[in-house]
């Protein structure tokens, strides 16, 4: 099987697992929107957020150190027992003392929300830092059918339980919080069942200088996680310490439909890593990089011209309530998320050559220009502070990153080119923008043929293969 086609595969495999959860996601939206009030849909938001920093923060990242250990030792039984033994035999006990910090942490910051729900977001976070981690291990092993499968399984969770308790039982916060909990639990449950967890723990390879040697690796990815979740959530908690609840989810409401690009980006990117870490000893591998850095660019902004013609009809489907005031952030924010898919292409270079420290640096940089301009413009111009210094901080990110991992290896880019595409993103965001019957038609066109013509050999790929199918099924019939 050639490079191409094992990433393909397996692009198509964790295709399945990235997107029933946003699809999750976008099914409960009307749910959560419609049934709960502005402050506690709010709230519920800075919980999902405040997950992405309490599991780098509380487990040094170490769990990435499982997908990128076990690509190079998963034909060796010992070595794969003794680091998914000493990866959890450091996740258990650091993140029960994290969470009991953040237990007494909830307890002073949101005196008005009942203990019940402050014990459930511990709870929930503990379930998603275990799944977690078993994730990247069934990664590492190249079990990405089970990670499609766990991924699923939470999804249709999440699903049931808000229909359940926040649209049928009318438990509101309290009830979403459970939907998340118990999706994460009965995930990691069946994730565990299918590699067989428990056979690969073993108490007498518990290893100070094995857990040592994950920890030189993964604790360089701690300030990439941190300063990302400063460029994707603090824009959240700024908005929410100047403006209140209700602003928060106006910018939470905007970020939604944006968001759909990550599916196609998070399917691709997890792929990705693991080619380009095989890759990365290959002598080619500065032309492979290249000509997947031009795919990953033609198929992201493919995707996105074709999402951006699409956003008034699905922000109609999509959004409940009174969130208007979210449309005019969308456009701004398509451009931050085009941005954010092409420096994590770039991140998954960094890697293959387990170059954590530059991913910190870079990402540390972009974040701090992001809570800066965020800090001092929010005054002046609100939601769109944050909005605004999410483009720039990707923006930046992008640049910093596409110019800096040319030290590890010889990209070539075709800059005129990308400056073409740009400019035609930009051009569908500012008819986005102007939401008018026109231009909203105008758009639609644009973004269909934007999408073909990057996207052409993808499309004549599909269209033979489903040609094909077809033609032996008929000649068996």
């Amino acid at each position: 099987m050639t490079r191409e086609e094992k990433l393909a595969k397996n692009t198509m495999i964790l295709a399945i697992g990235t997107f029933l959860p946003k699809l999750a996601a976008f099914i409960t939206l009307p749910i959560l929107t419609g049934c709960l009030t502005k402050e506690d849909w709010g709230f519920y938001e800075l919980i999902v957020d405040l997950v992405s920093l309490i599991l780098p923060t509380a487990t040094l990242q170490i769990q990435t150190a499982a997908f990128r250990f076990l690509i190079d030792r998963k034909d060796k039984q010992e070595d794969v027992r003794s680091i998914i033994t000493n990866i959890y035999a450091f996740i258990v006990p650091i993140s029960v003392a994290a969470l009991l910090i953040l237990y007494l942490c909830l307890y002073f910051l949101v005196p008005g929300q009942p203990s019940s729900i402050k014990l459930l977001i511990c709870l929930y976070f503990f379930a998603d830092i275990l799944v977690n981690a078993a994730r990247q291990v069934s990664r590492g092993m190249s079990k990405n059918l089970f990670y499609s499968l766990s991924a699923i399984v939470s999804a249709l969770c999440k699903i049931i339980f808000a229909v359940v308790f926040v649209w049928w039982l009318k438990v509101g916060l309290e009830g979403a919080v459970w939907a998340l909990f118990l999706a994460s639990l009965i995930s990691l449950i069946v994730l565990s069942l299918l590699i067989r967890l428990h056979r690969y723990i073993d108490l007498h390879s518990i290893s100070v200088k094995q857990i040592k040697e994950l920890i030189a690796y993964s604790w360089g990815m701690v300030p990439n996680c941190m300063s990302m979740w400063v460029m994707r959530v603090s824009d959240r908690f700024v908005v929410t310490g100047f403006m209140g609840y209700a602003a928060n989810a106006i910018y939470s409401a905007a970020n939604k439909i944006p968001s759909i690009l990550t599916i196609a980006q998070t399917t691709f990117t997890m792929a990705w890593q693991e080619n380009a870490s095989i890759v990365s000893k290959d002598k080619d591998a500065g032309a492979y990089y290249s000509s997947m850095f031009r795919t990953m660019f033609d198929l992201m902004a493919g995707f996105l011209g074709l999402l951006i013609s699409a956003t008034p009809l699905l922000f109609k489907l999509l959004i409940r309530g009174d969130y208007g005031d979210a449309y005019p952030h969308m456009p701004i924010l398509f451009l931050a998320m085009f941005c954010y898919s092409m420096c994590a292409f770039l991140g998954g270079i960094y890697v293959a050559y387990m170059d954590t420290k530059s991913v910190g640096i870079t990402t540390l940089a972009a974040a701090i220009c992001n809570l800066l301009i965020d800090l001092l413009t929010i005054k002046f111009i609100g939601i769109y502070a944050a909005s605004g210094s999410t483009l720039i901080s990707y923006l930046l990110l992008f640049i910093f990153r596409a110019v800096d991992v040319r030290k590890l290896v010889a990209i070539k880019y075709d800059i005129r080119r990308i400056l073409v595409i740009a400019c035609i993103l930009i051009a569908e965001s500012a008819l986005c923008f102007l939401h008018t019957l026109p231009t909203d038609c105008i758009n639609l066109v644009f973004g269909v043929i934007v999408f073909c013509v990057l996207n052409r050999a993808l499309i004549r790929a599909v269209w033979t293969k489903g040609t094909g199918l077809l033609k032996k099924k008929l000649h068996r019939s």
